[in-house]
Formats: C-alpha cells, structure tokens, sequence
C-alpha cells in the first residue's frame, strides 16, 4: 500500500483553490448578475446558469477518456490540469466583460463564455479528480488525502464565496462584478500552478491501459451498481447545495434585506468545513465511508430545514442554521470524494483496463450537471412565486416571492438530500473495502 508525504497531500490539494473559486462563484453570483444588472428574467437566467453545466454533462466523460490515453512522457494528467487550469482563469474573467445592454445581448455573451469556460474546466477538473486514484492505491491513505483536499477547498469556497458578494458590493455595479472577475481568476490561478508545481514528484500506482471505444467503455462504467448508486446520492445532494448557493444573495438582498448577511452566511456555512473535516475523517476511518457520508447527510438535512426560519427576516436564526448546513457539508464533501477513487481503482483492478479518467469524467459530469440544476430549479421556483427582476435597481418583493426564495433554499433542498439516503444505502463497495484493508492491517501487524 502506498502512504504519501505531507507534501504530496499538500500539493494535491491545492487543486481545490481552483475547483473551489470555479465551482462556486458562478452559482453565487451568475444569476444576480443576470437578473439585478443585466435585467435578465430570473426563469432564463437559471437556463444561462444550467446550459454550460450540463454540456459539461457530455464533455467530461471525454475528457477523462482522453487523459486516459494519454502518453506524456511527465505525466498522464498534470499537462491538461496546467493548460487547462490558466485559460479557465481567462474565460471566467471575461464573462463579466461583456456588453451589459440590451438584456439579450449581456445574456448571449454570458452565456458563450459561461460554454467556454465549462469546455476548459472539463479538462482541469476530470484529470485532476482521477488523480486521485493514481498516486496512492491506500484505502485509508485516500480518506487523508481527500481530507486535505477538502479542508482547502472549502478555504477556497470561504475565501471565494465571502470576497465575491463583498467586492460586487464595494465597487457597485458593473465594476464591481468586474473588480470580482480579475480577483477570482487569479485565485484560479494560484491553485492551477500549486497543483501542478506541488505533485511533479509523486509517482503513478496504476499502469493500466486505456482500450476499447468510448461509448462501450462508458457503458461498462454505467452498468456499475455501486458507480449508479452513488452518482445518484452525490447528485441529488448537488442540486440541493446549487439551489442554497444560487439563493443566499437573495435571502440576503431581499429577506433579511442586508446584502452584507449573504457574506456572514457564507461564512458560516463553509467554515465548519475547515474545523471539521479532520474529525469527519477521523469518523470515517472508524466506522467506514458509507457510513459517514449517510450521517453527514443527516446533519445537513436537519440544518436546511431550520433555513425555514429565515423567513422571520432573524439574522441570527440564518446564520445559526446556516452553520449547522456547514457541518453537514464537511462530511458531504469528504465522503463521496474519498469512495470515487475506490470506485475507480476497483474498477482498474478487476477489469484490467484504465477507465479511471472516464469514471471521473462521469462522476464530474453528473456533479455539474446536479450543481447547473440548482439555480436552474431555484429559478422557476422564483418564477413561480411571483420574483420580479430589475435592471441594477433594488425592486421590493411580494410576500409569495419571499417564501419561493425561503423554500428555494431550505425546505426543497432538505427533501433532495433525505431521497439521496436510499441509493446511499444500497452502496456495497465500501463495506468490502473495509474488510480486506483491515485484513491487510491485521497481517502487517502479524507479521
């Protein structure tokens, strides 16, 4: 079994600074962008949101084929985590560098560099996840390094999601959208070389080759109970925390009516991530990752039903719930991240064959697809309850508004996250891989 130095751990998870500012400042503050400047209909906004994920739906399983085949003499994943990882920086900047009226004219341009910037994350995200299961082939080692990972991509999502809603604010306006543009892409950046620069010297544990076509090879991965059951967990728990991200500028904006709070929530939503996701995985090595994953779910479901109290307008019962939503999140992060490499080493071992870039592939597809059906939900729900958008000026909102924004981020995505819990319980790898990493526990202590 292969351990890892501090330092690989380290550099590996610096790739979440990347992964952290990508996947969350899009879901933050996309939409408000869309409907509060641009004037854009909040039911179409969530469709801008949505359409570049979900063509990620389809590109990631390629992308993760090709790295597959891939015969660089350095490395078969870093290369495409570099390349990829600096014009993602430079395609999320220019999003907000286009034209702000008319409204369809913003919403095209949105829409074109949202596609662009999706293409090119396709390419940093499916090899840098796959490498996951490539440079330890440990079950508990991976349990550590996702750890690592998590507790620096959540810094990620602290640091991304407070600084964006704050410097949207302190500029105002269209600069101040741009002001956040240039600070995100270079936090993408800094997390693209750290990955690169900080796992040059940590070597590969698998040597499989890719083989067969593309669609057949997917199908292989497809038919997989345990790959099926915990996508669909993982998925419906996506759409969930979108629908909370997409939502909290609006609880904020026009529940609680401090947009300031939308940065205290954040904050407390994600900080429990940091303290806590050492513990989770403390949890996890003593009773399993199935079984950690199931309880974290339950915490985090509690905390977005107690989200029903913001409807008071009470900041403090916000951000109360708000932290107990975050200590859930901890272990959501942690679990399924750390069961994705067993998966895919589990599948290189029996079948032979490296389809570990395709699994990621999959795997990140259907998380983006979930994370694009979040504000593409929370919007027709907002639509529904009568929301009404402006073109930069604050619009006071009905009564039905505020509940569609209240429900949209708490009792909606409490019910996704308990469903989520009955394909979690027909995962079986987990409980395999804990008897034979035990059993080869007891025979190292044995002999």
């Amino acid at each position: 079994m292969t351990a890892l130095t501090r330092r690989s751990r380290i550099g590996y998870a610096l790739g979440g600074i990347a992964s952290g500012t990508y996947g969350t400042v899009p879901g933050l503050i996309l939409m408000p962008f869309l409907t509060d400047l641009l004037g854009v209909e909040a039911a179409v906004a969530g469709m801008i949101v949505f359409a570049p994920k979900a063509w990620d739906f389809f590109l990631n399983p390629i992308a993760g084929r090709i790295s597959d085949r891939s015969r660089h003499p350095h490395d078969r994943r870093r290369p495409f985590v570099l390349r990829a990882g600096i014009l993602l920086a430079l395609a999320f900047a220019a999003m907000f560098f286009g034209p702000t009226a008319p409204p369809v004219a913003g919403a095209l341009w949105v829409l074109t560099l949202f596609l662009a910037s999706a293409t090119v994350y396709a390419f940093f995200q499916v090899p840098y996840l796959a490498m996951s299961a490539e440079i330890t082939d440990d079950y508990t080692e991976r349990t550590r390094l996702i750890a690592w990972r998590v507790v620096v991509f959540s810094l990620a999502i602290l640091v991304s999601g407070a600084a964006a809603p704050a410097l949207v604010e302190l500029a105002g306006g269209v600069a101040g959208y741009r002001l956040m543009a240039g600070a995100m892409a270079v936090l993408i950046l800094v997390g693209t070389i750290g990955v690169w620069w900080g796992t040059r010297r940590v070597p590969l544990t698998r040597e499989e080759i890719a083989s067969g076509r593309l669609f057949g090879q997917l199908a292989e991965v497809l038919r997989d109970r345990d790959a099926r059951n915990l996508i669909v967990a993982y998925v419906l728990q996506a759409v969930a925390i979108g629908m909370v991200l997409g939502g909290v500028v609006y609880v904020a904006r026009h529940v609680v009516h401090d947009p300031g709070v939308a940065t205290m929530a954040f904050v407390c939503f994600v900080a429990p991530a940091i303290v806590l996701t050492p513990a989770w995985s403390r949890l996890g090595r003593a009773i399993g990752k199935q079984r950690g994953f199931a309880m974290a779910t339950g915490v985090l479901t509690v905390g977005l039903v107690a989200l029903l109290g913001a409807r008071s307008g009470d900041v403090t019962v916000l951000l109360v719930a708000a932290g107990v939503v975050g200590v859930g999140y901890a272990g959501t992060q942690l679990f399924p991240l750390a069961m994705l490499p067993d998966l895919a080493a589990e599948d290189a071992k029996r079948s032979g064959t490296n389809r570990i870039g395709m699994i990621s592939g999959v795997w990140s597809g259907f998380e983006l697809l979930g994370y694009a059906l979040g504000p593409a939900i929370l919007g027709l729900v907002l639509s529904l309850g009568g929301y009404r958008a402006s073109a930069g000026d604050v619009v006071a909102q009905s009564g039905g508004a505020q509940w569609a924004i209240v429900l949209g981020v708490s009792a909606i995505p409490a019910l996704l996250c308990a469903v989520s819990l009955v394909p979690l319980s027909r995962y079986r790898l987990d409980a395999r891989l804990r008897l034979a990493a035990d059993a080869d526990a007891a025979s190292r202590a044995a002999g």
